[in-house]
């Protein structure tokens, strides 16, 4: 594109041909007024806030839909402009109550920052203001909608954004209503973000409803603990109370957005079973006891089943969600005291191949990308309920671009995806062999012949044909391997089907792993058969499926439930309550933790500890804490510090979380014998497979399971992923535990 020279207030600028002149002012930081607009959303210029005067036209026109022209000279101040702003103004708080006092908007309000600029001190309108029926629109939004001034940035972030017209407008003139249409809640997983984008206080937030004033508030920049993204978030807290969770702005990663899941699973902080003091189970009965005699009873058992079983006996379960630093510091205690048993892929069930994944799983593309992919294959990949942000950024790229899928679900993405194979998860293996020949076929003579060989017989349908064909074909393409798949019982053979795939057509190849830091686990040595920075263990111990299934006489537990975060589900059970000994870290007490652990230690949640995550892109994300532990809660990599201390294992001097991080960060730099993974063709091709019962977006950790607002809305009550897998584990047959039940243990 070309460019242009405009005048604004007398100053030269150059600015893009096609510009609005709202754009060109906002990078030049000149501050014209506005409501409707939004640097994420389209044009609307409903509000006629940002009128300004340009130089030959004989009406003031709004800045945010006029584009500029070569010469053009616009004046944002001007008397022309100011009477046409003034006006707007005036007639925008006709109707608007004076709910300032009372209003959670209040200090942060759009309207009111304009008001002060642009308003009058007094009103010329003498007729009665017009009052608008709230709607009960669920859990999470508070609404107040005499106060809204019809700017549609809700509506058109669910209509552009998101896909989902949730929001619209009914009637005419001054009898004009945002709503829901119908009464009813908000369906969306992303639907807080109309929150922040409400320029008044028709839309607020429902859980921290007159719980503090913005300028009471202070603002901690920090990672979310749910997706792979790695989402920068911005965490509001007053006297050591979390109040609120808002999106911190980072354009290659999760734009100005996050998920409702990051936004309030904070409400768990303040849950009525939070641990705050150290827990022993003596003769059956819970004891709250100090640190000291914890972490002294928790050693002498430790020490107990290692001289009675050996150190295998011991093994450690972690959640992927963990920081880096606890995770490293977890596996060298392990490793220290000569057990290899330590693992936190909790949902996986094909360990048959892991000696041959990459160092950590990661994508080979920038999230950013997702936004521009011309060809885009998920497979087994339901983002709406697994990362819910990658939906929305590739979502933008069906404008020009396609999105195809395999997958055992009914399709939930708010766009087109095209072909959409839905099968049976012992058929996923069978599709991706079709269209894998499709693409031996297409490249005859340029394929190995064992490869061939392997696919010679499988005659792939129409829309395998097609798949094949749109990744080879477009430059820009990627395939993306999704929870799902690689919950597979033949996930290992999946993701070697997938990397074919990718190498044959030439397109680019991603998983979307678990939990806010599966690939820092990888990463810090939490896995079994590699130590620290991808280094293969000369001794390969447990998988999380041998401890669950085989059973361990003793257990350590790392931010974890296992009989409710594992595929394991039934056998956690057995192999836990039948433990001789397990300690748990943890930030919270109650449920079934309560029956097999033998010791509770309360460790910081979430915003109450610094630390590391890596996301899928291999991007290290440090964060520090926003408010104090609860009670005698200590960070987790602390008391894991003091437990390698007092089981005399070398290395555990560290003073601070940034330590451990840099610790990790100089051996991996140092390191020349770190696995990067092969692709190895098997002798034959595996068919079947099936999958374990699977998590609902928000039943996926201990935060948002304990979140009282994400329990009561539509996704949560429903259910509806649960009910629509087509072919379920036969590894577990065992009911899930009511969420009421775990949150009022």
């Amino acid at each position: 594109m070309g460019t242009v020279t405009i005048d604004i207030d007398g100053q030269s600028y150059e600015a893009e041909t096609g510009s609005m002149i709202i754009e060109v002012a906002d990078d030049a930081g000149l501050h014209i007024p506005r409501f409707c607009y939004h640097k994420k959303l389209s044009v609307a210029a409903n509000c006629r806030m940002c009128l300004v005067d340009v130089t030959n036209l004989p009406k003031a026109v709004p800045a945010c839909a006029t584009p500029v022209a070569d010469g053009m000279k616009i004046l944002t101040r001007s008397e022309k402009a100011l009477m046409a702003q003034k006006s707007v103004m005036e007639f925008l708080l006709i109707n608007h109550p004076l709910d300032c006092p009372i209003c959670d908007q209040g200090g942060e309000c759009e309207l009111q920052d304009v008001a002060m600029g642009y308003g009058n001190d007094i009103s010329r309108f003498t007729e009665g203001k017009r009052v608008v029926k709230d709607k009960d629109i669920g859990p999470l939004i508070e609404t107040d909608m005499t106060r809204c001034i019809h700017c549609t940035r809700c509506v058109r972030f669910g209509t552009e954004v998101v896909g989902l017209r949730e929001m619209g407008a009914t009637g005419r003139g001054e009898h004009m209503e945002i709503g829901t249409f119908v009464e009813t809640s908000l369906s969306s997983e992303v639907a807080g973000n109309i929150i922040d984008l409400c320029p008044v206080g028709a839309l607020t937030a429902k859980p921290s409803k007159f719980q503090a004033r913005a300028w009471e508030m202070q603002s901690t920049t920090s990672i979310a603990p749910h997706d792979c993204l790695g989402t920068n978030i911005a965490v509001h807290h007053r006297r050591g109370q979390v109040i609120r969770v808002v999106p911190h702005e980072n354009e290659s990663i999760n734009e100005v957005w996050i998920s409702d899941r990051d936004r309030f699973s904070y409400q768990a902080l303040s849950a009525r079973n939070r641990l705050t003091t150290p827990m022993i189970k003596r003769d059956g009965q819970w004891q709250k006891v100090d640190w000291e005699q914890a972490l002294q009873f928790t050693i002498e058992q430790l020490k107990l089943v290692k001289e009675h079983h050996g150190a295998e006996g011991i093994g450690a379960l972690a959640s992927p969600s963990s920081t880096t630093e606890e995770l490293y510091l977890l596996q060298a205690l392990m490793r220290g005291i000569d057990s290899h048993n330590i693992d936190h892929r909790l949902r996986q069930i094909d360990f048959s191949t892991q000696h041959d994944d990459p160092m950590f799983p990661k994508i080979d593309f920038s999230i950013a990308d997702l936004d521009d992919m011309d060809a885009t294959f998920l497979v087994a990949a339901d983002l709406r309920n697994e990362q819910p942000i990658a939906s929305l950024r590739l979502r933008k790229s069906t404008r020009y671009g396609r999105v195809m899928a395999l997958a055992p679900f009914a399709n939930h993405e708010n766009f087109r995806v095209a072909p959409y194979i839905q099968a049976a998860a012992s058929e996923l293996v069978e599709h991706l062999h079709k269209i894998t020949a499709a693409l031996v076929a297409q490249q005859k003579g340029s394929v190995s012949a064992s490869l061939t060989e392997l696919f010679v017989d499988i005659k792939p349908d129409p829309d395998h044909e097609t798949i094949a064909n749109e990744l080879r074909i477009n430059e820009r393409a990627c395939i993306i391997v999704g929870q799902t798949a690689l919950e597979h019982s033949l996930s290992g053979h999946i993701k070697w089907l997938c990397r074919t795939i990718s190498r044959l057509s030439d397109s680019a190849y991603g998983e979307l792993s678990h939990g806010a830091n599966s690939a820092g686990a990888y990463l810090a040595g939490a896995l079994p058969h590699r130590a620290a920075v991808g280094v293969e263990s000369k001794v390969s111990g447990w998988t999380t499926q041998q401890m669950l299934q085989k059973g361990l006489p003793a257990y350590l537990l790392l931010n974890t439930e296992p009989e409710l975060d594992s595929s394991y589900r039934e056998s956690a059970r057995k192999s836990l309550s039948q433990a001789e000994f397990i300690v748990s870290l943890t930030p919270f007490a109650g449920g079934e933790m309560m029956d097999y652990c033998s010791v509770l230690l309360p460790v910081a949640a979430f915003s109450e500890t610094s630390g590391t995550f890596v996301n899928v892109e291999g991007n290290w994300q440090s964060f520090r804490a926003a408010v104090s532990a609860k009670g005698e809660a200590r960070p987790a990599w602390k008391v894991l510090r003091v437990l390698g201390n007092l089981l005399d294992v070398a290395g555990f001097d560290f003073t601070s979380s940034e330590q451990v991080r840099d610790k990790l960060k100089q051996r991996l730099e140092a390191t020349t014998d770190a696995h990067v993974g092969h692709l190895h063709n098997p002798e034959q091709l595996d068919f079947g497979g099936e999958l374990p019962k699977p998590l609902n977006l928000y039943d996926t950790d201990s935060l948002v399971r304990r979140s009282a607002c994400l329990q009561q809305t539509p996704i949560a009550l429903q259910n509806w992923r649960r009910e629509q897998i087509l072919s379920l584990s036969q590894f577990d047959t065992g009911t899930l535990i009511p969420i009421k039940e775990v949150n009022h243990a």
